[in-house]
């Protein structure tokens, strides 16, 4: 197949990892792949922020996409892509609903229309009419959880729908057989977004730490930690490890805390299972694929720190045996996603999308123009 992948900015957004994994992957499998993105742009605000906060004018980032072996245009402009921008291909997918407008207006000869939909980027109780717009696209929907299958299907009538979950590889994630550390520690994900919860976490934390003085915290980020999300002084921070280290952070943990209030999949949990570490997350995305309650780790209710910081608490507290019999549990987990799977149900969820633009049956919910504005 001729495959084009349409992103927004790319940099080290986990979503974008999950692109880069594709698009290598089904390259080396002799399809003929091309990666088309919108460059980097600083708001003012993000230029103020970074100003304020002593690190100076921002500076463009890395990506996920830097050294894979597969094409890379950056566009002009952040815009629409257009006809003249995308080769003919048999399939174009748009990877975000800021680019699904411009995938929706390219010709017939761009390929069968597909959007890869990581996740409903709108915090709970609340509402985006252009990225409910843009579910309503004809374009074959591909999503990472259950969760979206079953949001496309109950709020857009959308029932043909590929579910392809995110995998790990367990050649950079692994661990051997290990034991409890000698001190209590907890690993997290730091980020400053509201959806990934950090505030949640960090007052779970502080309730951890009132029973446990102790405690130790590993964390790691794509960006500083900010001095209206601080983390406490127990808290050991890297930032932007190299993806070779994460395995080490993942590996000298007992638990991994997840507060995010809205994830699509979230890779992190699945990582740290993958290095035999248990997970405690809130009910959102992956986790709850992927977590067996009391088996693997727990799962709790969005926003709630007191029932987070008891799960931590709890598997802190496990025996050696029983916290060892979770430890393995979480590892058999991960080593069922893997990323060769993945890309075989991905490669037939394009063929499906081809298979439907064939059959003129690309067209749930209600026609949309695109016309909607790239956030």
């Amino acid at each position: 197949m001729r495959i084009t992948f349409v992103l927004p900015y790319a940099g080290l957004q986990g979503g974008i990892r999950v692109i880069a994994a594709y698009a290598e992957r089904l390259a080396r499998r002799g399809h003929e792949v091309q990666l088309i993105s919108t460059p980097q742009v600083f708001t003012v605000r993000h230029t103020a922020r970074s100003l304020l906060t002593g690190r100076g004018f921002p500076k463009p980032e890395p990506s996920h996409l830097d050294g894979i072996d597969v094409p890379h245009r950056i566009l002009d402009s952040v815009r629409h892509v257009t006809n003249d921008d995308v080769p003919d291909a048999d399939v174009v997918i748009a990877t975000y609903y800021t680019t699904a407008a411009g995938v929706l207006s390219l010709s017939d000869a761009k390929g069968a229309k597909a959007i890869f939909i990581q996740n409903y980027e709108v915090p709970p109780g609340r509402s985006n009419p252009a990225l409910d717009a843009t579910w309503r696209m004809p374009m074959h929907k591909i999503v990472i959880s259950r969760w979206l299958a079953d949001w496309a299907r109950d709020r857009f009538g959308d029932e043909d729908v590929s579910q392809v979950p995110n995998s790990v590889d367990t050649a950079q994630f692994h661990a051997p057989c290990r034991d409890k550390s000698g001190r209590a520690t907890v690993g997290m994900l730091y980020s400053t977004s509201a959806l990934k919860g950090c505030s949640v976490s960090l007052k779970a934390l502080e309730r951890v730490a009132a029973v446990m003085p102790s405690l130790r915290l590993v964390s790691y980020g794509a960006e500083r930690p900010d001095f209206r999300l601080p983390l406490p002084g127990y808290a050991e921070f890297c930032f932007r490890p190299s993806q070779h280290r994460l395995r080490d952070f993942y590996a000298q943990c007992d638990v991994w805390m997840c507060g995010s209030h809205v994830e699509g999949f979230h890779l992190p949990p699945l990582e740290a299972m993958a290095c035999r570490c248990p997970v405690v997350s809130t009910r959102c995305g992956g986790p709850l694929d992927i977590i067996e309650e009391g088996i693997n780790g727990h799962l709790v209710n969005v926003r709630d720190d007191l029932a987070l910081a008891d799960r931590v608490l709890r598997v802190l507290n496990l025996s050696a045996s029983a916290w060892k019999s979770m430890s393995d549990a979480a590892y058999r987990t991960a080593v069922r996603f893997t990323w060769e799977d993945a890309t075989d149900l991905f490669e037939a969820a394009l063929h499906r999308a081809i298979e439907r633009k064939a059959q003129g049956r690309l067209a749930p919910g209600f026609p949309v123009r695109a016309t909607a504005a790239i956030a």
